[in-house]
C-alpha cells in the first residue's frame, strides 16, 4: 500500500498555484473574483469551519446548494482534512434529498435553502457561513493521503430508478484532469464557463477541477441562461464551456450576429449524443464543437476532436489517455476478462475501461459493485460499435436494448435517425411487451412549436432509413422527456 503524501491530496493544488501565480484571478461568480492567494486562504478557513462543527478524515459533508465560489471551496476544505465531499442535487425534492442523506450519513450538511429534512448531522446555512468563515482558525496543514483515499461521493443520475453513491478517489480527480489537460489543450490562460451545477460531474469533474489543476480561471454562472451565458463569454473573455445538448439548442437560437465570441477556443459537449445537424449549425456559425462521452464512475473515456466532428459525426471519439478502454463482445461479457474478445469494425459490443480515472466502487453497495466490476475492469453497460479507425458511435444502454422477433434493437440508433425529422424536437424509444413480436418499440415525440404528430410520415421516414424489425409500432406526443441535469433521458418515468 502506497505511503500517505501531501502531494496526492487535491487541496495541494490550490497551494501549489498560490505560490506560483497568487494574483492570477481563479474563480469568478456574480459577487466574487477570487485570486489563487486569496483562494488559499479561504479554502484554509474553511477547512477550519468544518473541523469545528466535527469534521475530520473519512466523514462525508453533503453539499445542497447552488454554483457558487463556496461550493468549490467546500470541496477544496473537504479534501484538505481528508473528509469525503458529498454533492447532493439540489433540485431534488426534501424527500429524495433526504433518501439521499440516509445513505451517505454526513457529519455535516451545508445548504442554501431549508430542506426541511432533520438527522444526526451538524447544519450550516450559507447565510451564516460568512460569519463562520470571519471567526474560523484557519487549518493550515493538508491531510496526507493515498491515491486511492476518497475525495468525492457522487450520485449518479438515476436514469433506471435509485441513484447510487460512486466513490472516487483523489487519484481519480488527478488523472481525470490530466485527460481534461490533454484533450481540452488547457493552460492557465484560459478561461471557462460553468454555468452546469456542480453537484454533476460534468460540472465539477470534467469542467471546474481540471481547470483549477491547470491553474485556469473559472467563471461561476448559478444557473443556465441562454443569453446571460452568451452575455459571459463577451465580458470575460471565455475560451471554453461545456453543456449538454439541449443547453446547445438554447444557445444556438440566443446567438445574435452582436456577439463578440473571439475569444471562444471551442465549445464542448457531452452527457447524452448530440445531433449531428446541431454540430454544423454552429460550425456554420464559425464555432467548433469538441465532444465526449463518460460516467459518474469513470469521467471522460471518449473525446471526439473538433476536427473531427462534422467529418466522424455521430461518434463520441478515441479513448482518453490515461484510461485503456475496449468494446467487446457480449457473448462473453459475464465471464472472466481473459475470455473477452473485442469486437470487429462495426460490431456491437459493451465499453469496458480500467485504468486510474474509475471508482473504487459504490457506497454501501458490495452487490452493485460487484455487477460492474470484474478484477480490474469495470463494465459501463454502454454499448458501442467501432469504425476502421478506432472511433466509437454509441448503441445504447444494455438496459436499454431489446429483442423484437429475435433480433437485437438498439433504441439510440433509432432515435438518431427520428432527430432529423423535421417536426420532431426530442424522440426517446423504449422497448414495451408485444405477444407476436416479444417486444416492440414505442416512441416519445417531443414535436417543433406548431408542428402535429404525423405518425404516417413518421413511418415512412423510418422505412426509408431503417429495417422493419426497428420500426417503432407506435408514436407517442408528449410535451418533454423527463431528463436529468446532463441531459440523459430517464426512460423508466416515461409511461409506456
Amino acid at each position: 500500500m502506497s505511503t500517505p503524501q501531501v502531494d496526492a491530496n487535491v487541496a495541494s493544488w490550490i497551494l501549489r498555484h498560490a505560490n506560483e501565480r497568487g494574483s492570477q484571478l481563479a474563480l469568478v461568480d456574480g459577487e466574487r473574483r477570487l485570486d489563487y492567494a486569496g483562494l488559499e486562504a479561504r479554502v484554509r478557513r474553511c477547512a477550519g469551519v468544518l473541523a469545528s462543527r466535527g469534521v475530520g478524515r473519512g466523514d462525508r459533508v453533503a453539499l445542497v446548494l447552488r454554483n457558487g465560489i463556496a461550493y468549490l471551496e467546500l470541496v477544496l476544505a473537504t479534501a484538505r482534512l481528508g473528509a469525503i465531499a458529498t454533492p447532493l442535487n439540489a433540485r431534488l425534492t426534501p424527500r429524495e434529498i433526504g433518501g439521499l442523506l440516509a445513505d451517505c450519513s454526513p457529519r455535516l450538511l451545508v445548504h442554501d435553502r431549508e430542506t426541511g429534512i432533520s438527522g444526526d448531522w451538524e447544519l450550516l446555512d450559507t447565510r451564516t457561513y460568512e460569519t463562520a468563515m470571519s471567526v474560523a482558525r484557519s487549518v493550515d496543514a493538508i491531510a496526507a493521503v493515498r491515491p486511492e483515499d476518497p475525495m468525492l461521493l457522487m450520485y449518479t443520475s438515476g436514469t433506471t430508478g435509485r441513484p447510487k453513491g460512486a466513490l472516487l478517489p483523489h487519484r481519480k480527480t488527478l488523472y481525470n484532469a490530466r485527460n481534461a489537460e490533454i484533450f481540452f489543450g488547457l493552460t492557465a490562460r484560459d478561461r471557462v464557463l460553468v454555468a452546469l451545477p456542480l453537484f454533476h460531474s460534468f460540472g465539477l469533474k470534467i469542467l471546474a477541477l481540471p481547470t483549477l489543476y491547470a491553474g485556469g480561471r473559472i467563471v461561476l454562472e448559478r444557473r443556465f441562461v441562454a443569453h446571460e451565458a452568451w452575455n459571459t463569454v463577451d465580458r470575460e473573455g471565455i475560451s471554453f464551456f461545456g453543456g449538454v445538448p439541449s443547453m446547445f439548442r438554447e444557445l444556438l437560437e440566443a446567438l445574435g450576429p452582436e456577439r463578440d465570441l473571439s475569444s471562444l477556443r471551442f465549445l464542448f459537449t457531452a452527457g447524452s449524443a448530440i445531433p449531428v445537424e446541431l454540430i454544423r449549425c454552429f460550425e456554420a456559425q464559425g464555432l467548433v464543437m469538441k465532444q465526449g462521452f463518460g460516467q459518474t464512475e469513470t469521467s471522460i473515456l471518449y473525446c471526439l476532436d473538433a476536427k473531427d466532428a462534422v467529418r466522424k459525426a455521430g461518434s463520441v471519439g478515441l479513448p482518453v489517455r490515461h484510461a485503456e478502454v475496449r468494446v467487446v463482445q457480449r457473448e462473453n461479457i459475464d465471464g472472466p476478462p481473459e475470455a473477452w474478445r473485442n469486437v470487429a469494425p462495426g460490431e456491437t459490443g459493451e465499453i469496458v475501461v480500467r485504468g486510474p480515472i474509475l471508482m473504487t466502487g459504490y457506497w454501501g453497495r458490495p452487490e452493485a459493485t460487484a455487477e460492474v466490476m470484474r478484477g480490474q475492469w469495470l463494465r459501463t453497460g454502454d454499448l458501442a460499435t467501432l469504425d476502421e479507425e478506432g472511433f466509437a458511435t454509441l448503441v445504447g444502454r444494455a438496459h436499454d436494448m431489446y429483442i423484437s422477433g429475435g433480433e437485437n434493437v438498439y433504441p439510440a440508433e433509432i432515435e438518431a435517425v427520428y432527430e432529423a425529422h423535421p417536426s420532431l424536437r426530442d424522440v426517446a424509444v423504449v422497448g414495451v411487451p408485444d405477444e407476436r413480436w416479444g417486444e416492440v418499440g414505442h416512441a416519445f415525440c417531443v414535436l417543433e412549436a406548431g408542428a402535429v404528430l404525423p405518425s404516417d410520415a413518421l413511418r415512412r421516414w423510418g422505412a426509408e432509413r431503417l429495417a422493419d424489425f426497428k420500426l417503432p409500432k407506435r408514436f407517442i406526443a408528449v410535451p418533454e422527456l423527463p431528463r436529468t441535469e446532463t441531459g440523459k433521458v430517464m426512460k423508466h418515468a416515461l409511461n409506456r
